[in-house]
């Protein structure tokens, strides 16, 4: 098998599906055939021209699951037949990676490094692909590919939430119930936690009150006020902002209890909110101010754990689209308040 039909980014509003040769399978790589991959926020703001950064043609593609149809002389762990998830490719005997610190140590290959046929990327929106063992996770026979895809954005969540150091029974309040939003929610709740979601729109708060959570409108009412009024006053242990807004930011120091409340700053955003705290502020009320970003590979085994155990982030998916619909997929993804949108390949 030497290509694959690939999903190449060249532009806003300008996708296009090429036929683009497989890189060489070498001792160390597994060839995947993939069954599904979603379109991550970083993805679809290329479409509709919110992201310039990212150099093009971009073969694009992170978030997808797939089956091993082979496996290079070196690999261990993974066979043919076996259902895989993407991770990060990271380099397994530098110093960061020998002592666990995979997110800061050097990557294999990034998602926007320039490959020998000229695109950028780490393609995975493709029939196949070719991938180092180093970055794939095994995901259970049962467990539907577009879901398994959610591997890095759920490992994500671990990574953040372990550094967060949640513990049973504190409550936790999430601000926003978008992908990143819902995710840290069921993570949490799944670590024992309790937790309270704040959000504006209508149909990310549905969503919140069909996994059941204790939900926060806040455009009908005043979420500092009502977290009180949940905690009895008490505040929240820690509030997550899985949302990227100044006004999201101000109020999770907000609803924190008086002294040791955290807080995981998890959305990035254009412009970036400001920390509205002068320090002495920070200093006699203990508080915690945490950043986040990407995973380690300790996250990533967690997260496949999560999968396969079959904690639900489910309605996380929005719809799925087949790769000859790849423009559709992508308008669907830029629609206001969508959710995660999957290409299916089969």
């Amino acid at each position: 098998m030497d290509f694959t039909k690939t999903a190449v980014l060249r532009g806003k509003e300008q996708v296009t599906l090429e036929q683009r040769r497989l890189p060489e399978l070498d001792e160390n790589s597994v060839l995947v055939k993939i069954h599904a991959c979603n379109i991550c926020t970083s993805e679809y703001g290329v479409y509709n021209g919110s992201r310039t950064s990212r150099p093009i043609p971009l073969v694009f593609g992170h978030e997808w699951s797939g089956e091993v149809l082979k496996a290079g002389t070196h690999v261990m762990g993974f066979k043919e037949g076996d259902m895989v998830a993407c991770g990060y490719e990271f380099d397994p005997y530098s110093p960061e990676s020998l002592e666990g610190r995979t997110s800061e140590c050097r990557h294999i290959k990034t998602a926007n490094d320039l490959n020998d046929d000229g695109y950028y990327g780490n393609a995975g929106c493709a029939e196949y692909a070719v991938k180092s063992q180093v970055g794939l996770y095994k995901i259970d026979q049962s467990v539907d590919p577009a879901v398994g895809g959610l591997l890095e954005p759920v490992a994500s969540v671990v990574y953040g939430l372990r550094k967060l150091h949640v513990e049973k029974n504190e409550t936790i309040v999430v601000i926003g119930a978008g992908t990143m939003g819902i995710i840290n929610a069921v993570t949490a709740r799944e670590y024992g936690c309790r937790v309270i979601i704040s959000e504006l729109l209508d149909k990310k708060l549905e969503t919140a009150r069909a996994y059941g959570f204790e939900v926060i409108d806040a455009k009908e009412m005043d979420p500092v006020k009502e977290v009180m009024r949940l905690t009895d006053n008490r505040g929240a242990d820690a509030v997550v902002v899985a949302v990227g807004a100044q006004a999201a930011t101000d109020q999770a120091f907000e609803m924190l209890k008086p002294k040791r409340g955290r807080v995981l700053l998890f959305a990035a955003a254009y412009p970036s909110p400001q920390i509205n705290l002068d320090v002495n502020t920070i200093h006699y009320r203990k508080l915690d101010i945490i950043g986040t970003f990407g995973a380690d590979h300790c996250d990533f085994t967690e997260a496949a754990r999560l999968i396969n155990k079959g904690v639900d982030y489910s309605r996380v998916i929005e719809c799925c689209y087949k790769l000859d619909q790849i423009d559709e997929a992508f308008q669907a993804a830029c629609a206001m308040g969508a959710y995660r949108v999957c290409v299916k390949m089969d």
